[in-house]
């Protein structure tokens, strides 16, 4: 009979068990298994994973390009301006289609105003991220300031008339003071609260 503790008794018992369960894995082969099999599970063809993309080069994370691209909307439908769009969603084949045509007009030596009215030009103004600064479009802009320091006007006036009303209300009646009592009243509450149980 061992005299050992009741950790190293588990401790013993889990050595065991995992000895009788352990199986050597068979030799690998000495090349990397065949396309379908092997210890990855079945590999599929890359074609299936989508278009293979063209190599990114430095001019396609231009911060000059980005700028540009970042005024523009994609015509995909998603909303997003170029360069997130053509970043993100890499099913997109509207994007990279455009993001090539701003490539193409700044290699013709246009600056970055002179590429997006061309855009403008060839799809119109719902092509910019933002409509133009001009004519009615102002309103879009100043508008919502406008209506913001209207509501708050409101709001203090209103917050003021409350505070007006509240001041002209009159006070509410003080708390009773506490009452007299004489000597043979209080005698006998003291009386009363001596007979109570407990």
């Amino acid at each position: 009979m061992l005299d050992c503790t009741r950790r190293e008794f588990f401790g013993l018992l889990g050595g065991l068990a995992s000895a009788a369960l352990y199986r050597p894995l068979p030799p690998s082969a000495a090349q990397d298994s065949l396309p379908g099999t092997g210890p990855s599970g079945r590999l599929f063809d890359p074609a299936r994973a989508g278009r293979p993309l063209p190599p990114v080069t430095a001019r396609d994370n231009d911060a000059a390009i980005q700028v540009i691209e970042k005024q523009l909307k994609c015509t995909c439908g998603c909303n997003q301006d170029v360069y997130t769009c053509r970043t993100t969603d890499f099913s997109c084949t509207t994007s990279p289609a455009m993001h090539q045509r701003v490539l193409q007009l700044a290699d013709r030596g246009q600056d970055a105003q002179e590429i997006i009215d061309q855009f403008v030009r060839e799809n119109g103004v719902q092509i910019l991220m933002a409509p133009p600064k001009r004519g009615f479009n102002l309103a879009g802009y100043f508008l919502p300031t406008v209506l913001i320091l209207v509501a708050a006007a409101v709001l203090v006036m209103a917050l003021r008339r409350w505070a007006r009303a509240a001041a002209a209300r009159p006070a509410a009646p003080a708390a009773p003071a506490a009452l007299d009592a004489t000597a043979a009243e209080l005698e006998r509450l003291r009386r009363e609260l001596d007979s109570l149980p407990g």
